[in-house]
């Protein structure tokens, strides 16, 4: 290790670990390095295993076609017995999302959360119709034991209310990890990140702190979620037609504030959204959110209301292709068709990825002449997640003896690394580790000894982990350079070509009659071959997916997918 670094991750791909010391912990996150999404991490101490979060990615632009992303389950997938359970810190996707996919390959696996982070997942549950699940709801300041790991768990606060951190207890050591998390001093529902309890288990000693990233390189603190409600009654205010909030699904304290805008300033509120209902429904059962009454109304009773008397709170503040407002911005929405004037609040963050998708729907509510307000122009979200101030105070309390940053792309881990460094941690205990990297835990020191295999599992409809990368690759070459299909008869007897090339493309953008100056050098290529005694039909294939491939790089400059068909008589 070079003087000043931090402890490297494994270069050079999988590296196997060695087999796990008598009385080690090893740590293996399957999500959540390097992406903002699919959280997950599997801690093992003498053959038993822990799972603490199990969320999904959302995709990309350059994921065609592909609903989610999972984590790989394939280090586990022979071990599944050996589970004791999966500790859930909190309610949002990236953290819950892909449970029900694990619980496919076995339903009984202890699900450990607080009531409203279970009682969002019994809805996923249920929808993907699995029984049998066993479920163990705990609160802040409880203690349980699962096999091996003694289990402490702590409130902390985030954009969802119930979120917990974890301590997990072992003879190898102590872990301390804080889920999502910030330290709103005035939060919306008074429950404040149990700070006490961070300094007790730091004189106890935690031997490996495991933090959210995601706000590393943001100086100072987070805004408070109190100071967005000026800017909220603001926009209640000036608007004087229909007025759409959207935001998560899941950030019930956004809602919330919406909510009693809504009353202070006379208006009628309607989620749209199918995720919206559900979760704001289950929100207020449990009594997370307050509804005065005669507040809510139905979608479809929304035209007995006057535009200005009507508040819509809906999905679809990342872009998402189906959600409410992306159809609302196409003008696809059944119900709500948008006019000049009306307003439109995006009261969430921009996930990075996102950025396209999300300017893609407020160019389209602009040109329909809807006024956008966003985090870019009001004060209208702040983040879920601790800044650097916070991060270095909570270093400070705890005091831990190692760090592995979690939940952030690279450069956040990087920059919460050099945050833990300033404190006091020595460089070489400030791991910075990807997904797949195997941590041991062992006489105080964490350590990086291996890696494994862990890459994306992709959602395509009912389809669960049949899409490769080598298939998205063709997607995306469809998607982007086109598709040219040549079809030629040969008779491999005679030596001779009976018909075509027939040469036709799509997503080229030329007309078929562009390729009459590559026909004469397919059929010149494929007589030399069969001439030389070529008479197996891929190779025949080989032979004019060369030709004319090389014809379109040089000529056109593209790289289209190429389907040569050979048909022998």
């Amino acid at each position: 290790m070079s003087p000043g670094s931090h402890q490297s991750r494994p270069r050079g791909g999988v590296r196997i670990p060695p087999p796990l010391a008598g009385g080690a912990l090893r740590v293996i996150p399957l999500g959540g390095l390097g992406d903002i999404g699919r959280n997950m991490a599997v801690l093992e101490y003498d053959g038993q295993l822990l799972i603490i979060d199990c969320g999904v990615l959302f995709p990309e632009d350059d994921h065609p076609g592909v609903d989610l992303i999972l984590p790989s389950f394939d280090v586990i997938a022979d071990r599944l017995d050996d589970v004791q359970a999966l500790v859930l810190t909190h309610g949002h996707e990236d953290h819950i999302g892909a449970v029900p996919y694990l619980l496919r390959q076995r339903p009984d696996i202890p699900l450990v959360g607080s009531k409203l982070t279970l009682a969002l997942l019994q809805e996923k549950i249920r929808e993907h119709r699995i029984r049998g699940t066993v479920t163990r709801v705990v609160t802040d300041g409880e203690k349980a034991t699962f096999g091996a790991f003694a289990c402490e768990f702590l409130a902390v606060n985030h954009s969802i209310p119930d979120a917990l951190a974890v301590a997990v207890r072992t003879p190898a050591g102590l872990v301390l990890h804080t889920g999502d998390f910030k330290m709103d001093q005035l939060p919306l529902d008074g429950r404040i990140t149990d700070l006490r309890g961070f300094a007790r288990l730091g004189e106890e000693g935690v031997d490996l702190f495991m933090v959210d990233s995601t706000n590393a390189e943001v100086p100072g603190f987070t805004t408070p979620e109190r100071d967005i409600t000026p800017a909220l009654d603001r926009v209640f205010a000036t608007s004087k037609q229909r007025l759409i909030v959207a935001c998560f699904a899941s950030h019930v304290h956004r809602v919330q504030q919406v909510l009693d805008a809504a009353v202070e300033h006379g208006r009628k509120v309607v989620y749209v959204g199918r995720s919206m209902v559900r979760n704001m429904g289950v929100a207020r059962d449990l009594g997370y959110l307050r509804v005065p009454g005669d507040t809510l109304i139905e979608l479809r009773d929304i035209d007995n209301y006057r535009p200005d008397e009507v508040v819509i709170i809906s999905t679809g503040s990342q872009g998402e292709p189906l959600s409410a407002l992306s159809r609302m911005a196409n003008r696809e929405h059944p119900v709500i068709q948008l006019t000049a004037g009306d307003t439109v609040v995006l009261a969430s963050s921009l996930i990075p990825g996102n950025e396209s998708s999300v300017y893609r729907v407020i160019n389209g509510l602009t040109k329909l002449g809807a006024k956008v307000v966003h985090k870019g122009n009001a004060m209208v979200h702040v983040s879920g997640h601790a800044s650097a101030g916070e991060l270095l105070y909570a270093y400070n309390i705890v005091k831990p003896r190692n760090v592995m940053p979690v939940h952030g792309e690279a450069r956040h881990l990087l920059a919460n690394a050099d945050l833990a460094v300033a404190t006091g941690v020595p460089r070489n205990r400030a791991i910075i580790a990807d997904d797949g990297s195997v941590i041991d835990l062992q006489q105080g020191q964490a350590r990086i000894v291996g890696k494994v295999d862990c890459g994306y599992i992709f959602v395509d409809g009912a389809s669960v982990g049949d899409i490769t990368e080598t298939e998205l690759t063709d997607r995306r070459i469809l998607g982007e350079e086109g598709f040219i299909s040549v079809i030629v008869v040969v008779n491999t007897h005679s030596a001779k070509i009976i018909s075509g090339p027939d040469i036709h493309a799509r997503g080229f953008g030329e007309d078929d009659s562009v390729f009459d100056s590559v026909r004469p050098q397919i059929v010149q290529a494929l007589e030399e071959a069969l001439a030389d005694g070529v008479d197996d039909a891929h190779r025949l294939q080989q032979v004019i997916r060369r030709r004319i491939g090389r014809w379109v790089n040089d000529k056109h400059r593209r790289r289209p997918m190429i389907i040569p068909v050979v048909i022998q008589t």
